[in-house]
């Protein structure tokens, strides 16, 4: 059985903070976000709405995709959520 990786963008109500993750497990690791089940980045700067995801065949795949979005700068980020959800809509209720 194949599981399936993602990359993801995350972001706070004010779009000000941008978060970049990848799991296999998307709708687990959103609610986890959204409840702000782990200290860090994402629960100190509230970011729990899902604004992009893209999917991969491997882990390998997926951090190397991750890697290259988090060394990228804010407005590649930010063509990258438009160009999928130009709205900026919270994309967890469609998992």
């Amino acid at each position: 059985m194949n599981k399936t990786f993602f990359v993801y963008i995350m972001t706070n109500p004010r779009k000000a903070a941008l978060y970049t993750g990848v799991t296999n497990n998307l709708p687990r690791r959103v609610y986890g976000h959204k409840e702000k089940l782990a200290p860090g980045f994402a629960s100190r700067y509230n970011v729990t709405d899902l604004v992009y995801y893209d999917t991969a065949e491997t882990a390998e795949a997926a951090i190397a995709c991750e890697k290259q979005l988090k060394a990228g700068s804010r407005r590649r980020k930010i063509e990258l959520i438009k160009s999928m959800n130009p709205t900026w809509w919270d994309l967890s209720a469609e998992l």
